[in-house]
């Protein structure tokens, strides 16, 4: 009886062990499947998606290229030409304005766990009404973190949506940031036309 307790011991210790491998096979396979739209977090990545109005705000608007850095934006005709340098980009126009900034990294930096950290930086400062909207968003295939500031106490201060992210260009490891702005009174009237330029870009990486 003996010998027959502990092979039936075994066969239960066998069984079990073969399930477990399955659950995590499965498990595995789930994770694998919902990786194409959520960080390791588990947080959801949208892709850029530009509403019908938005479309329409830079509709027949004019293409224009950051040369040095690889990107290009529709944007509305009326927009001119601020500034365009190798590591710093600016346009505006009826009070709206992009700009853009490349801060270059060391190969070793942590790019993942930096924005990862920014992102939860983000989310926090969200809590205490900095922010009115935090989320991942892929423009043009690169991942990046999309945050808006809530509507400022005085409507002459500024707002500002923003996007960041990490890229692999000439052989450079860069922080890409992108500031749209206008000012708190005037963003709605903006919007549309902020988020169109920002979900028009193509960007090399």
């Amino acid at each position: 009886m003996k010998h027959l307790f502990l092979i039936a011991a075994l066969v239960l210790v066998v069984a079990a062990c073969n399930l477990s491998s399955k659950l995590k096979s499965t498990n595995n396979s789930n994770s694998s499947s919902s990786s194409e739209s959520t960080t390791s977090g588990g947080e959801q990545i949208e892709q850029a998606n530009p509403t019908a109005a938005q479309k329409a705000a830079i509709a027949n608007g004019q293409e224009v290229k950051w040369d040095q850095q690889g990107i290009t934006w529709t944007m509305p005709a009326s927009w001119n030409k601020q500034e365009v340098r190798n590591e710093t980009f600016s346009y505006g126009g009826g009070g709206a304005f992009l700009s853009g900034n490349i801060s270059t990294m060391d190969p070793s930096f942590p790019t993942d766990v930096s924005i990862k950290a920014m992102y939860e930086s983000a989310k926090t400062s969200q809590k205490i009404g900095k922010y009115d909207e935090v989320k991942w968003v892929e423009i043009d295939g690169l991942r990046g973190i999309q945050f808006r500031e809530s509507k400022p106490e005085m409507a002459d201060d500024i707002r500002r949506l923003e996007w960041q992210a990490y890229r692999k260009y000439a052989g450079q490891s860069q922080l890409v940031t992108l500031i749209l702005s206008t000012n708190g009174a005037n963003f709605p009237k903006h919007q549309d036309e902020l988020y169109g330029i920002l979900y028009s870009m193509k960007i090399v990486h």
